[in-house]
């Protein structure tokens, strides 16, 4: 029976590490990384491997200093991959080690910053004022809540029908009905759902499921806070009208009616919901207003092809709210 001798010159010494590991070829291989520079090659932030990694080389134990041996690396990812090639599929695909501390600190510094940044974009539509983050905080609780007791719901149910199945089979082999013959089932929600914060995606994307699902299931009156845009145009192009572009089937009346709906400056004032203010000068006609943030690319997609470049759309705000 052979055994591993632990040499001095065997042991690598790690301060402040990482580990990086993924389960591969019924093997575990690790790599050894700086903290936070994992988070941030993953986001984009950092690109290069060196800021990354402790040491450029794959282990089966970074703590005892135990590195993979070739056979095992080949058997696992194939033969003819450099070892960086390795290391950047364990960095992609792996999980992130560290501590529980770490983990719930990294957790809530998440959950604050997707708070944060909801609590900036929704409002409440009636007023137009933003909630306060502890109401998002809230709302986001009800609706991880649902969630889960959706998905209990589920299981729950799964495992009594497998039960009632197996009833069912029996109470058929003796010619007595089946038991859910004539039970409804009942239709499971549908819509963006959240189930809670993760350290494993960004804040900002996140963000945009939090309020997805926040909008979808309103919880509390939400909508999105609408955007302040600056729209510019050369007065000798608002007065043109509106070519309708008529879809496949449509007659040659039902064009003519539709011929000329508005001018460009009707199309461009019907896409803000409110006008701050608006005035000519020279030759250049200008009005500030607020759209919901899903008209915006329209709007912005028709002053290109309307006015074939000679129009634009500046965002002044891309939240406005009300604060108490």
């Amino acid at each position: 029976m052979s055994r591993q001798i632990n040499q001095p010159s065997n042991q690598i010494k790690l301060t402040n590490v990482s580990l990086v590991c993924l389960k591969k070829g019924k093997k575990r291989f690790e790599i050894a990384c700086y903290k936070n520079k994992v988070l941030e090659w993953r986001s984009g932030i950092e690109s290069d491997l060196d800021n990354v990694l402790q040491i450029p080389n794959v282990f089966l134990n970074v703590s005892k200093g135990q590195t993979a041996p070739k056979e095992d690396i080949e058997k696992a990812f194939g033969k003819g991959k450099s070892t960086d090639d390795i290391i950047l599929e364990i960095l992609k695909k792996g999980e992130l080690q560290v501590g529980e501390k770490e983990r719930a600190a990294q957790l809530e510094r998440v959950h604050n910053e997707v708070i944060s940044i909801v609590a900036n974009k929704l409002v409440d539509p009636r007023t137009k004022r933003v909630y306060t983050s502890s109401m998002i905080e809230k709302a986001l609780d009800m609706l991880s809540s649902q969630a889960h007791s959706t998905d209990k719901g589920a299981a729950d149910k799964g495992a009594a029908d497998k039960t009632a199945a197996d009833k069912d089979a029996a109470g058929r082999a003796e010619g007595t009905p089946a038991a859910g013959d004539d039970v409804e089932t009942q239709p499971r929600t549908k819509g963006p759902s959240w189930t809670g914060v993760v350290t494993t995606k960004s804040a900002k994307s996140q963000a945009l499921e939090a309020m997805k699902a926040l909008i979808a299931n309103q919880p509390i009156p939400v909508a999105r806070a609408r955007m302040r845009l600056r729209v510019s145009c050369p007065t000798n192009i608002l007065k043109q009208a509106i070519k309708f572009h008529g879809g496949k089937g449509a007659s040659k009346e039902e064009e003519g009616e539709h011929k000329a709906p508005g001018s460009v400056k009707d199309k461009i004032l019907g896409y803000m919901e409110q006008i701050e203010n608006q005035d000519v000068v020279a030759s250049e006609w200008e009005v500030v207003g607020f759209v919901e943030p899903g008209a915006f690319k329209a709007l912005s997609d028709f002053i290109a092809n309307e006015t074939r470049g000679q129009g634009r759309v500046e965002v002044l705000d891309e939240a406005v709210t009300h604060e108490d």
